[in-house]
């Protein structure tokens, strides 16, 4: 996905709205929330790789999403959703800012350049959800299976040069 770049910087500024957030560290494989649990925060990855998956009621399960450093999730809670529609794990050991539901609220409402990135980032974000779910119900699994490839390259690729760049 491609992210416009915003001048406003958000883990600097989340870093700085005081109260109401922290820093959490996970171990690959724990449990950040699970499906069902009440929302009262929003969630933004500082490092590390979140996987959000679903349990259907026949206890199939299927992941949604897998999400790197400078991404959100749990914000269902800000648009008055209750409990949450998926679980979240580490994929590898991650830090997470947790950020109260009210905090982000009004960080939102306070600073325009956040809330403009915010929305900015759902937007993308939902975009690719959509462009997932069509490709899930028009393509050949031959074509889902080369799409799939194609994107853990990207990965792969991404991840080399974070590795290798110099610091």
């Amino acid at each position: 996905m491609r992210r416009k770049k915003f001048a406003f910087e958000p883990s600097s500024f989340l870093s700085t709205i005081g109260e109401g957030r922290r820093v959490l560290h996970f171990c690959k494989r724990q449990t950040v929330f699970t499906q069902g649990d009440a929302t009262d925060a929003v969630f933004y990855i500082q490092k590390g790789k979140i996987k959000l998956t679903v349990i259907s009621s026949n206890g199939k399960e299927a992941t949604i999403g897998i999400l790197g450093d400078g991404e959100f999730f749990g914000e269902g809670c800000l648009a008055g959703q209750r409990l949450r529609m998926a679980s979240a794990s580490a994929l590898t050991s991650c830090d997470i800012l947790r950020i109260d539901k009210q905090v982000m609220m009004q960080a939102l409402h306070r600073e325009r350049n956040m809330s403009d990135m915010f929305v900015a980032y759902l937007l993308a974000r939902n975009i690719r959800y959509e462009e997932d779910l069509v490709d899930q119900l028009f393509n050949s699994s031959e074509k889902r299976l080369a799409r799939i490839l194609c994107c853990w390259l990207i990965l792969a690729r991404k991840e080399c040069r974070r590795v290798s760049s110099p610091r």
